[in-house]
């Protein structure tokens, strides 16, 4: 069988040549620049949530930029009075240039404080809604991640609590 295209099929392999990856560099303009930064929705947020960290950024501690204060306040006994259990959801890393101490998750339609527990780690946190469908998985923020102890490569199943 002389080859198996066909009349005038090639003989040899075939060079493929992969599509040209789109340039995204900033010197094309900022309009093809990716973001660098989400731009935070102050009426999905908290005003007085920690600065965004630096642009220079490298390391968990240059991204987690709430204070030693904040921390404490999270990591305070949770008041049980009017709170309520929303669920349990799979939780992944959020961006870490979203400051605070933060939780986005399907289980809340509106912004609210709640309480989220890991492994007997219990931090309270600013709830937000994901916008996903039930069930989708949450993201939780850097210094939240941290104050639970999870591994922040890790995929932790927390429990949330509404206040």
């Amino acid at each position: 069988m002389p080859g198996l295209g066909g009349q005038g099929a090639p003989s040899g392999p075939v060079a493929v040549t992969a599509p040209a990856a789109p340039d995204l560099s900033p010197s094309r303009g900022p309009a093809f620049a990716p973001p660098i930064r989400p731009t935070l929705d102050l009426n999905q947020t908290r005003p007085d949530f920690p600065p965004p960290p630096p642009p220079n950024a490298r390391t968990v501690e240059d991204f987690d930029t709430t204070s030693a204060e904040d921390r404490a306040e999270a990591v305070a006994a949770p008041v049980s009075s009017g709170e309520r259990a929303l669920g349990t959801t799979i939780a992944t890393l959020g961006s870490p240039t979203d400051p605070g101490i933060w939780f986005k998750t399907p289980l809340v339609t509106a912004v609210t404080q709640g309480r989220i527990e890991y492994n007997g780690n219990s931090v309270a946190v600013e709830l937000r809604p994901s916008g996903g469908a039930a069930g989708s998985g949450s993201q939780i923020s850097l210094a939240a991640m941290r104050l639970i102890e999870a591994p922040l490569t890790g995929l932790p199943e927390v429990t949330v609590y509404a206040n």
